[in-house]
């Protein structure tokens, strides 16, 4: 089974890029949505412990743990210890159940691949990437994002370029939906050429 860890930096089109994997029969494990799926269950009392006043109604409000974590690196590696843990175990079950299903090529959207050491656990890397003006456009547009705001998520990435650096594939989504849905058929048929 080829495991693909798929990253990109903020804005860079991950998630549309993800769903157009999982559009060509590739199963795919969310890192993002297994943290919104934790911070609503078992990761909820343990960051409340953490850092009090951050659960309601049984779930993390991420609005009130930002100011805890955001531009504060020791609080933030507390949050990780918390929950990289659990994101590991959740992606751990996944691939059991796509050995059972035998299938042959599987994917890990992971955003902080790189940074967290989590390249270590797939086969090859694919990275997506925009131009700077792009990402920025994009981002920006989101609604409660900020220069500031935007920034600070910057600093906590590797620069797109380092992860250029890495990537065994590229995908570029500034030129467009179709050129990055043939990127992507390209990349299935090179590692189907490859089993």
């Amino acid at each position: 089974m080829i495991r693909i860890g798929l990253t990109g930096s903020i804005g860079m089109g991950k998630s549309t890029t993800a769903n157009m994997f999982a559009a060509s029969g590739v199963p795919v494990h969310d890192a993002d949505a297994t943290v919104h799926a934790l911070y609503a269950g078992r990761a909820a009392p343990l960051i409340e412990a953490a850092f009090p006043g951050t659960v309601a109604e049984g779930q993390v409000d991420r609005k009130r743990l930002s100011p805890h974590v955001l531009g504060r690196p020791e609080a933030m590696k507390r949050l990780e210890a918390i929950v990289h843990p659990l994101v590991r175990e959740e992606e751990e079950a996944f691939l059991a159940a796509a050995r059972r299903a035998r299938q042959r090529i599987v994917m890990m959207d992971i955003p902080l691949l790189f940074e967290t050491g989590g390249d270590d656990r797939v086969d090859l890397a694919v990275v997506v990437t925009a131009g700077p003006e792009i990402q920025k456009q994009r981002v920006l547009a989101r609604p409660d994002m900020t220069e500031d705001r935007f920034r600070t998520i910057l600093e906590r990435q590797m620069p797109d370029v380092d992860k250029r650096r890495r990537a065994h594939f590229l995908i570029d989504t500034g030129l467009g939906m179709e050129p990055a849905r043939r990127q992507v058929r390209a990349i299935l048929r090179a590692l189907a050429a490859c089993q």
